[in-house]
């Protein structure tokens, strides 16, 4: 998708991003200068970090921050540590975070942030100066009634510790409220760990009873162990399906009896120590295919990796009748289409995996006013809003012929953003 005053590289994941939000604003019959607003970002900034590594020598990374737009509050998205990362994919983020704010009733606009480095070469004390310097380096764009990041792929709760440390020294007083997801003893509250996988499980559990009366006994598949991937399916457990397959970067396990969700987050946590554990060790049937449990003959596959994985050449494979993305973008436009021809059920990642950034908002309301709630209040505040916001979407889409839930989330996000643009007289 060319356009000549877009100044940097379209790349897949944003063409597809931007021709979901046209799709939407047709959908809605909102007018097309809407459409050119929403395909751009308001801003961005790209700096570079110097990191005095190990062996002496300086290493500059490239990173950057993307707000797109600010029309309903702050702007609120997380921080990305990959190799892989690009300033187009970054846009895309970003703009999946202003429609998820969006549909989820949260005052917040949408932004996303990245560093282009692979966090697991890193050694602890140059992870941690990386982190910090990526503070300084966005602190002028950033504040707890401005930007407030979050943790994404790649970054952790003991990151945005030393990042809020950093933005507090820069200011010269406490500033819990810039940054969400942080330590539980660090003003960050114990739901946050889970927020984001509880939120998939919420979703499931609510789209299970809507389409065979309960999730119980329903079997389960899940792409991908990280946080996302192994709290969905610990408390897909807790709500009781059975997970019968689950896989990370280095391969896949099924087991048709159950995989045991305590034993999956033992490895999740252990991963996070050792970096060099994998769910492989976990008993039953072993695979070196990461995407096999996209493949398996279950009620419900939850793709919670990374962007792309259920594609047109593959959706044919797919069996499961509700697929619940737990990742940001795992299916594109076309795919989807054929799942849904085929009576597969796509609940979308912009209402599905909102969990953390809802639960992010209840942190930073909690900061804001010097404020605790303990777990089971929250945990119970995060469940409330999701299963609101699944049944609002559900309405919409049964009530619109030919449209796909995907379809009923975007318009009823972009309904909202539009109309908060017109009042402020934007639009």
């Amino acid at each position: 998708m060319a356009h000549a005053s877009w100044a940097y590289t379209i790349s897949a994941f944003l063409e597809n991003t931007i021709l979901m939000v046209k799709r939407g604003v047709e959908l809605a019959n909102l007018p097309p200068e809407f459409f050119e607003m929403m395909a751009r970002p308001q801003r961005i900034l790209i700096v570079n970090i110097p990191v005095k590594m190990d062996n002496g020598r300086y290493e500059v990374f490239e990173g950057y921050r993307v707000q797109h737009n600010g029309a309903l509050g702050p702007y609120k998205g997380g921080i990305r540590f990959h190799p892989e990362v690009t300033l187009a994919d970054d846009i895309a983020l970003a703009t999946l975070m202003t429609l998820k704010n969006s549909l989820a009733g949260l005052p917040y606009g949408g932004a996303k942030g990245a560093v282009r480095v692979d966090p697991k070469r890193l050694s602890p004390r140059e992870l941690e100066e990386l982190s910090r310097g990526y503070a300084r380096a966005i602190a002028p764009l950033i504040g707890e009634t401005v930007d407030i990041p979050a943790p994404d792929v790649g970054t952790n709760a003991q990151i945005m510790a030393w990042m809020v440390d950093e933005y507090s020294k820069l200011r010269g007083y406490n500033v819990p409220a810039v940054f969400t997801s942080k330590p539980p003893q660090l003003w960050g509250n114990p739901v946050r760990e889970y927020a984001t996988g509880f939120g998939v499980a919420v979703a499931a559990r609510e789209m299970a009873r809507r389409l065979w009366g309960g999730i119980e006994g329903r079997t389960v598949a899940v792409q991908g162990a990280g946080n996302t991937g192994a709290w969905a399916a610990y408390w897909l457990e807790k709500m009781g399906a059975k997970v019968v397959a689950i896989s990370d970067s280095k391969g896949s396990v099924v087991n048709k009896s159950g995989i045991p969700a305590e034993d999956i987050i033992k490895i999740y946590r252990a991963k996070a120590q050792t970096r060099d554990r994998s769910v492989l060790e976990l008993d039953g049937e072993k695979s070196k295919d990461p995407s096999l449990p996209l493949y398996m003959d279950v009620d419900i596959v939850v793709p919670a990796a990374i962007e792309n994985v259920i594609r047109l050449d593959n959706a044919k494979l797919v069996k499961a009748k509700l697929v619940v993305e737990g990742a940001n973008g795992p299916t594109t436009p076309e795919a989807e289409k054929a799942l849904y021809e085929r009576g597969t059920l796509v609940v979308p990642d912009i209402l599905a995996n909102a969990g953390g950034v809802i639960m992010s908002y209840l942190e930073w309301v909690e900061n804001l006013q010097w404020f605790i709630w303990d777990e089971e209040e929250t945990r119970k505040r995060l469940e409330s809003i999701m299963a609101n916001n699944v049944a609002r979407v559900y309405n919409r889409w049964q009530s619109e012929k030919g449209w796909t839930m995907r379809d009923a989330a975007i318009v009823t996000a972009l309904e909202r953003i539009y109309n908060a643009m017109k009042l402020r007289g934007w639009i």
